[in-house]
């Protein structure tokens, strides 16, 4: 999805903002960018619009930023584009707007089995991140079949915050070819720009849930019953 028109769009582009979003417990904007007379739609989160919370400290909108370098550094491309920009309401991430069919979220799409390689890889991706936030609608259709992962500012935390829609998969063995992009990413160093996002101990910690997943090779299970975010959708 990533091309060097994108990225000078994101970038470089002019911001208007045209509302915000529905649905969004932090301050969150459709933003219109403009390049060279060449427009497109993107997702503004600024650092000013977010409510505190007592377990993440502020700054939310870089781990929006951390989710996308991440899914970047495994080569499974689930995060729109996203950038760290100066905009109308100050820092924050932009990301580029999937222009999805907003009828389909998780619940429905896994009903389809061609889709369930891709929910798999968001599988995986959140229990290496630790999203402590997947919700259904965060799974996004677009119009060219594929499934984005979006919202993905509660992750990377120190501590066990895995909640999450997608646990269809519990005791199922985790796909050859995810297991091994997972050693592939814990061969070499994290990403700079990634690791730079991270306090230490979240480094540390996002390369042991990658490596026990890696060991493991089995999606887990929830016998809990209390790991989903709320609201559901």
């Amino acid at each position: 999805m990533a091309t060097t028109f994108t990225d000078a769009l994101l970038t470089r582009g002019r911001i208007t903002l045209r509302g915000r979003m529905p649905a969004s417990s932090n301050a969150t904007f459709l933003a219109e960018l403009d390049l060279d007379g060449a427009a497109g739609l993107a997702v503004y989160k600024p650092a000013r619009g977010e409510r505190p919370l007592w377990d993440f400290p502020p700054g939310l909108f870089t781990r929006e930023l951390a989710a996308y370098l991440l899914s970047e550094a495994l080569g499974w491309g689930l995060v729109p584009p996203t950038v760290r920009r100066e905009g109308p309401y100050g820092e924050g991430s932009l990301q580029l707007f999937v222009p999805a069919d907003f009828e389909q979220h998780y619940f429905t799409l896994r009903e389809h089995p061609a889709h369930h390689e891709r929910l798999k890889r968001i599988c995986v991706f959140d229990l290496v991140a630790n999203n402590a936030d997947r919700k259904a609608g965060h799974c996004l259709l677009a119009p060219d079949g594929t499934i984005y992962a979006v919202d993905n500012g509660l992750c990377f935390h120190v501590e066990p915050k895995l909640r999450t829609v997608i646990w269809d998969f519990g005791d199922e063995p985790i796909p050859a070819g995810l297991l091994a992009d997972l050693r592939g990413f814990l061969a070499a160093p994290l990403p700079a720009e990634l690791a730079a996002l991270l306090a230490p101990a979240e480094r540390v910690a996002l390369e042991g849930r990658a490596r026990a997943l890696a060991e493991d090779g089995r999606f887990p299970t929830d016998a809990s019953g209390v790991r989903y975010p709320w609201p559901l959708v």
